[in-house]
């Protein structure tokens, strides 16, 4: 089966958030199932690939010109690099002052133009598109081969000026809502099957309410909306074998988890308490819940508990955890940015991970955690919903704790619950081996994609 597989986000190649490690997850996976797949990233500038080929694309004059570059990258494998106007920048999607690039609208319509006109040229068995940025590819195929778009958050639509409707080749009249070209809503009336990335998600965007504006389209898809829940890279993020970690470990031997606990309490420069030692590795974003940590920061003195932040993102957040780690030097400790190593640290030595999203459509960050023993914190809400197992709503099966409501109050509440759990260390380690021996890997998530694959394959004969 021949699956070429379209993303603006590709990790290690181009990671901003939790699209880039999704992909690569997720084709790492299809590929060892079986299937030949083509990855089908934008060209952002600098990447060199062994084996080179070129293929020069024919496009609209306005997408043009466009070049597809494919060969093998270290630690990818076969990849195709598109090029169109505007594509190569210094980030996929933000200027160097943290806004959008001027030209975004451009930028993605005509890398989708260009995807369009290779997958004329290769004639997979199935097109998989990922969020906005790919969408209107459907748009410029007269007669495409069964396609899947899976939507990793429904915030980000793409919606552009009207006039770009003029531009599209085909269909251009299913891109239209709300007076505005909207790519992801195209792509969700065009595509055999919408994929959101979690059983929950998939039911919370049908509602008025989390449904971005668009619930109605949604519904309108019937059993070709369906969840499916993303996985984690299961070598990378293994505590057993993790070169960035002081100590190997494992559900079956937690011992060293307190040492490293210890050194990662050294590196931030923090006091070695008896209370929980907390973290986030976060993008900070409103979404992400940031500040709805930032009242409670002065009471986790009560517990003797530590905070550990690394993440980056809106300035406004930045500069507030900035001012809370110099007004609690014991407490709170902030690093701006993202760094791989000590994100795997974080984890290792953390006893909690928190994550008070107010939407998260799958979220990979509290697998991770729970894969190495940090018990998660999380909000009642799209992912985090079908992978934490609240404690006090089953003894027996809990995982973490699951607050009700993205708001300060509730979290507080959480924090509380958590810090009973803390002072019950046989509870606290039937938690930890519970989350560590659930298989967060990508295996069942792809055997069901290949089942639609099939299914679509076997309906447009």
């Amino acid at each position: 089966m021949r699956v070429t597989f379209a993303t603006a986000e590709f990790a290690p190649l181009a990671r901003v958030g939790g699209l880039a490690a999704a992909s690569a997850g997720f084709v790492g996976e299809l590929r060892r199932q079986g299937a030949d797949v083509q990855v089908v990233l934008p060209d952002y500038g600098g990447t060199e690939l062994r084996d080179e080929s070129t293929l020069t694309l024919p496009v609209p004059a306005w997408a043009g010109p466009a070049t597809a570059r494919s060969g093998h990258l270290a630690g990818v494998g076969e990849i195709t690099l598109v090029d169109a106007p505007g594509i190569r920048r210094s980030h996929p999607y933000l200027q160097p002052d943290g806004s959008g690039w001027l030209d975004n609208d451009r930028r993605f319509l005509a890398f989708s133009a260009a995807t369009a006109s290779l997958v004329e040229a290769t004639a997979p068995d199935i097109l998989h598109l990922n969020d906005w940025h790919t969408a209107t590819t459907l748009a410029h195929l007269a007669s495409p081969p069964p396609t899947v778009l899976t939507i990793h958050t429904l915030g980000y639509q793409g919606q552009t000026d009207i006039g770009w409707l003029k531009v599209l080749t085909h269909r251009s009249e299913k891109f239209e809502f709300d007076g505005a070209c909207n790519p992801l809503v195209g792509g969700i009336r065009c595509a055999d099957l919408v994929i959101a990335v979690s059983p929950n998600y998939a039911a919370e965007i049908t509602t008025d309410e989390t449904g971005f504006g668009v619930a109605a389209i949604l519904r309108e898809r019937g059993n070709r909306l369906v969840g499916i829940l993303n996985g984690i890279d299961t070598q990378e993020w293994d505590p057993s074998n993790d070169p960035h970690l002081g100590a190997s470990y494992s559900a079956d031997d937690l011992s060293r988890k307190p040492a490293l606990r210890d050194d990662l309490l050294d590196e931030f420069g923090l006091h070695h308490g008896s209370g929980p030692v907390m973290v986030m590795v976060t993008r900070l974003a409103r979404q992400k819940g940031v500040d709805l940590v930032l009242p409670l920061l002065a009471q986790l003195r009560d517990f003797d508990a530590r905070l550990l932040i690394l993440g980056s993102g809106e300035r406004d957040l930045v500069a507030a955890l900035e001012d809370a780690q110099a007004l609690h030097p014991r407490e709170v400790a902030f690093r701006e940015g993202y760094d791989e190593a000590l994100a795997h640290r974080m984890f290792a030595g953390a006893d909690v991970f928190v994550m008070p999203s107010r939407f998260e459509p799958c979220g990979l960050a509290q697998m991770q955690a729970m894969r190495y023993g940090a018990l998660p914190l999380v909000t009642d809400v799209g992912g985090l919903h079908d992978t934490v197992v609240d404690v006090d709503a089953s003894l027996l099966l809990g995982t973490g704790i699951v607050v009700r409501s993205p708001t300060s109050v509730d979290l507080l509440d959480g924090i509380h619950r958590m810090a009973r759990v803390f002072a019950q260390p046989g509870q606290r380690l039937a938690m930890q081996r519970r989350g560590m021996a659930v298989d967060w890997s990508w295996r069942q998530p792809v055997r069901t994609h290949l089942e639609w694959y099939r299914r679509l394959i076997a309906d447009h004969v």
